[in-house]
């Protein structure tokens, strides 16, 4: 029996997770679970699986919630606190972040520190203060295994291979709901139409991350760390089907790629069975029926998130935690109806010529250029 502590469970991957879990009663016991404000939603959940430990994010919902749940044999926290003490929980075997945004970082760094294994779906953990993540993971000799489906795919591909033969890692992309959109298309979406994705059912951050390109930008960091590739070996491919999740290219010419429906709940239980596979109940890829499949470059000129965040990456420092922090605020602003699509890149760009870079040596810096960031980019448009 794996026990398990959910970090963002009201959302998309943390219902989607669950549906998994719930499928293996015999594998899996939902240990913790932590969320922000959607209480009737945690506590249909906590009901059905059990949990010892919740917290949410305010005290006025961890209270409303303990009123809901009188009777259950369950500790309600809150806050900051109550999120690392669900990251930390003793006798949790591993911890399955997926926090939206750079509000992941600290209680996922929490969980290697207390040395948990991690199945990773918060990418902006590994955006924001990679190379120490990844250092504190080895030096506490847990597994970080990636539930992001291009990540997951990879890490597949990269299965019984050595990587002095590893030339390219190639992430696919869906191109999303505008890849061909003129610019001044583009300079008219709006929010309802920047959250319907053609293929994937994700929140709403991501969604628009998906739409402006900036979600395929934050997963080459993200590879970066994970793999151990710098951004010259990472390229990224527009794929509409979005039936190839990720390949592989290696010194002999040879691509291996990982195949699959574009369904969140495969990569999670290949992260939560690992290292062996659970069955699934739902049909497989049918690629007869798919017909083809069809790749072109991203155009970066009008989607220049994917090349903002190469940039990012290069820089190195606190410039990648300056771009996310950037982006998220401005994607809420766009939400929030308060600025207009293409000003998401607009004001990335100004951020990043604004932002004094320096080097990443503790979590506390990459905090700092975070809270910078979010301020600069929050004033640009207020």
């Amino acid at each position: 029996m794996k026990n398990i502590a959910l970090l963002g469970c009201t959302g998309s991957i943390g219902v989607s997770s669950l549906d998994v879990v719930g499928r293996f009663p015999g594998k899996f016991k939902v240990a913790a679970l932590a969320c922000g404000d959607n209480v009737a939603l945690v506590e249909e959940q906590a009901r059905r699986f059990r949990p010892r430990v919740i917290s949410v994010r305010d005290k006025a919902a961890a209270k409303a919630l303990a009123k809901r749940l009188k009777g259950q044999d369950v500790e309600v926290l809150s806050g900051e606190e109550g999120i690392l003490r669900v990251a930390t929980l003793d006798g949790v075997d591993m911890v399955l972040s997926a926090v939206v945004g750079a509000a992941g970082l600290l209680p996922t760094l929490a969980a290697i520190e207390a040395g948990k294994d991690v199945a990773l779906a918060n990418k902006e953990t590994l955006v924001t203060a990679g190379e120490l993540v990844m250092r504190a993971a080895k030096e506490k000799g847990v597994r970080l295994l990636p539930v992001d489906s291009e990540h997951s795919a990879i890490f597949q591909s990269l299965k019984g291979h050595r990587k002095q033969d590893l030339v390219r890692l190639t992430l696919t992309a869906s191109g999303g709901p505008f890849r061909g959109y003129s610019p001044d298309e583009l300079r008219k979406v709006t929010p309802a139409q920047a959250l319907k994705h053609p293929n994937w059912e994700m929140g709403k951050k991501i969604t628009i991350d998906s739409a402006t390109l900036m979600n395929k930008g934050l997963e080459v960091i993200e590879a970066r760390w994970l793999f151990d590739v710098g951004p010259d070996g990472i390229s990224v491919l527009v794929h509409p089907q979005s039936v190839i999740h990720s390949m592989v290219e290696f010194v002999d010419g040879s691509v291996i790629a990982q195949l699959g429906v574009p369904d969140m709940r495969g990569p999670i239980s290949y992260a939560l069975g690992y290292p062996g596979r659970l069955k699934k109940d739902t049909p497989g890829l049918d690629l007869a029926n798919v017909g083809s499949l069809t790749f072109t470059e991203p155009d970066m000129d009008r989607f220049p998130c994917l090349a903002y965040a190469y940039e990012a990456l290069r820089a190195g420092g606190t410039m990648p935690s300056a771009l996310n922090a950037a982006n998220e605020s401005l994607v809420q602003a766009f939400l929030d109806g308060r600025i207009g699509f293409m000003d998401i890149p607009a004001g990335i760009r100004k951020t990043m010529d604004a932002h004094k870079v320096s080097p990443l040596v503790t979590v506390d810096d990459a905090i700092k250029a975070d809270r910078w960031a979010r301020k600069f980019a929050d004033r640009l448009y207020a």
